[in-house]
């Protein structure tokens, strides 16, 4: 997978001089395809601040282990992997082992786990790095580290494209990392994965490669519904781009996005006779129905004030809250700043979060808003008081929901 450098993003006269006249070819005539493949020494840096957060979330885990048992009045901490294997990593561990509808089984059973709700992506991938790694779990866990190094060098050159310094893109992956529910690009879920994906497919589009842009949105899209978000971004960045008739020529690639999702419609049809058996299998599991926003948010304000669930979940109901307000404003920002295409991707995350019965999961999403860590990278450079804020105010609730999840309650 081609990660494009922000000088890539140049035309080639300007991001490589001309070689010397005698002699052997300067270093930077080899061709920009191929130095886009090659970390540089920023993109270096990214991957060991990535690699440090790794190892702090393995010293959590083996922490949680010892400190947080299932049973108090235990003397075993269980095995070493237990930590990782929570709420969605089962979903996602039937799947790629069992299949969706194992031996006839379906939503007509009163016992179903609505594992149609979950993309066929990450499963997939999962069955096939478990050939190679026997333990399910440590599959899962592979997935994330390698996708999160992917992930974590394009949103480090994607902060690039719009400030000068290379300090930016180490600067907007510590946010990432250190985020509230970072804790989440490290298990076996879906945001690393998707991430490696769907920003690379950005960084293509930003330098009007539309066919590699599509194909590798395509392939965000079998991991999360999130993946036609970004292709309506990045359709949009594209008629933004349009000068003339010979710049339509790519046109037909942007519908590619939107073959996986009809796929996996086709695929649930054919097995249980219903054609939104995804959105049915999200209101039977999630309570994800259509409700106006405004009822989406009172709903959410009820569960997480009015004691109407225990104090575990009314504390992550308050995270959906303040996830949600953290959305709105970062749009608003977007708009302000006429940042059209990304405005577009977060509007349409906010809108198909914001409009169920109750919020659920913007948290987790937040890992998923790229312009957000840029924008935090860029408001850091002008005022450097706001990392020291950021960390002081963001690690406390990182360790939070490390902890939560690690113990197997509800997070994110």
């Amino acid at each position: 997978m081609s990660i494009l450098s922000p000088e890539s993003c140049r035309s080639e006269a300007t991001s490589s001089p001309h070689p010397k006249a005698t002699g052997a070819p300067a270093p930077d005539s080899v061709p920009s395809r191929l130095r886009a493949l090659v970390p540089d020494t920023a993109d270096r840096q990214v991957l060991w601040l990535y690699v440090l957060t790794r190892v702090g979330i393995w010293i959590t885990a083996y922490c949680t282990r010892w400190v947080f048992p299932a049973d108090g009045d235990t003397r075993d901490p269980g095995p070493v992997l237990r930590p990782f294997q929570h709420w969605d990593w089962v979903h996602y561990l039937h799947i790629a082992r069992d299949g969706y509808f194992p031996d006839g089984t379906g939503p007509r059973q009163a016992d179903w786990d609505n594992r149609e709700a979950f993309f066929p992506g990450f499963p997939l991938a999962l069955r096939a790095v478990h050939t190679v790694v026997p333990d399910w779990t440590a599959a899962g866990l592979l997935i994330s580290f390698v996708a999160g190094a992917v992930a974590v060098v394009a949103l480090a050159r994607i902060a690039r494209l719009h400030l000068p310094e290379a300090a930016a893109g180490r600067r907007a992956v510590m946010f990432l990392l250190l985020s509230p529910c970072a804790v989440f690009l490290a298990v076996g879920y879906t945001e690393a994965l998707f991430l490696a994906l769907a920003l690379p497919a950005w960084l293509a589009a930003q330098r009007h490669r539309w066919p590699p842009a599509a194909v590798l949105t395509a392939l965000a899209t079998t991991v999360r519904i999130s993946g036609l978000f970004v292709a309506a971004a990045i359709a949009l960045h594209f008629l933004l781009s349009v000068r003339g008739r010979r710049d339509l020529r790519p046109l037909p690639w942007l519908a590619l996005p939107a073959l996986p999702a009809a796929a996996y419609v086709w695929f649930l049809h054919a097995h249980t006779g219903d054609w939104a058996a995804w959105t049915h299998a999200q209101a039977r599991g999630w309570y994800r129905t259509f409700h106006a926003p405004w009822e989406a948010w009172s709903h959410t304000w009820d569960s997480a004030f009015h004691q109407a669930h225990p104090t575990g979940y009314a504390f992550m109901f308050q995270a959906e809250l303040l996830a949600m307000l953290t959305g709105l404003v970062l749009l608003g920002w977007l708009v302000r700043q006429r940042r059209w295409p990304e405005a577009v991707y977060i509007g349409l995350t906010l809108w198909a979060l914001g409009t169920s019965y109750w919020y659920m999961s913007i948290p987790r999403a937040t890992l998923l808003w790229w312009p957000l860590w840029t924008a935090l990278a860029s408001w850091s450079r002008r005022r450097p008081a706001v990392t020291t804020l950021y960390l002081c105010l963001a690690v406390p609730l990182t360790t939070v929901f490390a902890l939560a999840y690690m113990s197997g309650r509800w997070a994110g």
